[in-house]
């Protein structure tokens, strides 16, 4: 296998939107914090946290005070205003949505417009928080959005660009969870970008396999698949984490500590 630099794992540690039954994600403040703790014992170098409203900077704080994983602030389907104790709690990321949401789960359906002017109030407001964004994208749009942005010079100041690609996230911004998909995508990413891949659904461990030999990083936990396999629910995240530092193991990945993926994503 061709030699990749250090994998950056990411948990995401919030309920599942297709398996709402399966009750294995933290659902106190005092249970997620020690989740994260686990996660980043287990491998984990980035959490992907909806941070609890109200409790945003004493959350980062605990977090901090606990361990020395990454901090990236999810619920990109809010408003910036609706985000405001995101940005006062100054994770190292935030997640924003470079398209629009149009998302079918369960037992809600999400669909958010995320116009280009969102987008530039983000760009500025992430550089004057010194928050790095970590840009969602969803189909090739999102590179239009977001080469748009770039060529404005509005994001000159957080290079590389961090990328999670969603595949089998349902709803109208679905898209097939393949090699061909995959492959499609990563092949228009722009320069100077670092990108992970996160899957919804059974299909995962067969496509972020796939991912791991061919250079890109993984997003994985009870959010995306709570599952060890089908039918078998994680007892936590940290057991989902520990799943695919084996498998990282096993196809040759090296796991990258904070340290090192601070210096791949150009954190300080």
């Amino acid at each position: 296998m061709k030699s990749y630099q250090k994998i950056i794992i990411t948990a995401t540690l919030a309920n599942s939107w297709i398996y709402p039954e399966v009750k294995n994600w933290p659902q106190t403040t005092d249970k997620l914090v020690d989740d994260i703790v686990a996660c980043y014992e287990a491998g984990a170098t980035i959490v992907h946290v909806h941070l609890p409203r109200g409790e945003e900077v004493e959350t980062v704080r605990r977090i901090r005070e606990s361990c020395d994983v990454i901090i990236q602030a999810g619920m990109s389907s809010e408003s910036i205003p609706q985000r405001k104790g995101d940005f006062e709690a100054q994770p190292e990321m935030i997640s924003v949505m470079l398209t629009h949401h149009a998302e079918h789960f369960t037992q809600t359906t999400v669909d958010v417009l995320h116009p280009l002017s969102e987008l530039e109030e983000y760009c500025k407001k992430c550089k004057s928080y010194n928050i790095k964004p970590e840009w969602e994208v969803w189909h090739q749009g999102s590179y239009w959005n977001l080469n748009f942005l770039i060529n404005k010079g509005l994001l000159d100041w957080s290079k590389p660009h961090f990328l999670t690609l969603f595949f089998n996230w349902p709803g109208g911004t679905w898209s097939a969870s393949t090699y061909d998909e995959y492959m499609h995508r990563k092949k228009y990413i722009p320069s100077n970008s670092v990108h992970s891949v996160s899957v919804m659904g059974e299909d995962q461990m067969k496509l972020l396999v796939f991912v791991l030999t061919h250079g890109g990083n993984i997003r994985v936990g009870t959010e995306d698949y709570p599952f060890l396999k089908k039918g078998v629910p994680a007892k936590n995240n940290a057991e989902i984490v520990r799943n695919y530092v084996s498998l990282c193991d096993h196809v040759g990945r090296e796991i990258a500590d904070s340290s090192e993926a601070r210096k791949i994503l150009g954190l300080k």
